[in-house]
């Protein structure tokens, strides 16, 4: 299936067009999982980048927003509704289930891999890293980061070099880097 008849602006998706489209989009084996992210801003631009790469599910865990919030709506432009999305008390739960569901997947499909986008001593560049679907990507607090229970059970820890005095980048700006990275590797065929 072809999604790009299924393009609209934002004009439409702010007047709830979307709706008409939702299911009918194919959707990538990508998970994202929010690790009490707390700028409602950085949820709702991350709800436009899970669209933007047709990723099959958002998980909105701990003390993160959720819609419906005035903010995430306006920053989403309502792709909040038509990315599937759920919340889960913490983003150990988040991981277990999309595990769950990868394994429910079509035979020959590679189990999920985990990986957290976060700075660690352990982390490789994100674009060293070799992407296969199905993904799951979890970013974290603003300023704490993933949470260190997820970075124990992630498969792969990515992260951006930084070249300047700022130590890191905004949260839904390094996930949307990595994301593309991913789409990009399976376009390429460098999975």
């Amino acid at each position: 299936m072809d999604n790009r008849k299924f393009v609209l602006n934002a004009d439409q998706l702010r007047k709830g067009k979307g709706l008409r489209v939702k299911g009918k989009v194919k959707r990538n084996d990508i998970y994202i999982v929010l690790d009490n992210v707390l700028d409602t801003y950085n949820v709702g631009s991350i709800f436009r980048l899970a669209d933007a790469v047709a990723a099959k599910k958002i998980y909105i865990c701990g003390q993160s927003e959720v819609p419906p919030n005035h903010r995430i709506k306006k920053a989403s432009i309502n792709t909040t509704e038509v990315v599937d999305w759920e919340y889960c008390e913490t983003a150990l739960e988040a991981v277990s289930r999309v595990k769950r569901k990868a394994e429910s997947l079509p035979a020959g499909k590679a189990g999920v891999k985990i990986i957290a986008v976060e700075q660690t001593a352990k982390s490789i560049q994100y674009d060293k890293f070799e992407y296969k679907l199905p993904v799951c990507l979890i970013v974290g607090h603003e300023s704490f980061g993933v949470s260190k229970e997820v970075l124990d059970i992630s498969d792969a820890v990515v992260e951006l070099p930084m070249f300047g005095v700022n130590k890191s980048l905004n949260v839904m700006v390094s996930l949307g880097i990595v994301l593309y990275e991913v789409i990009e590797s399976q376009e390429t065929g460098r999975n």
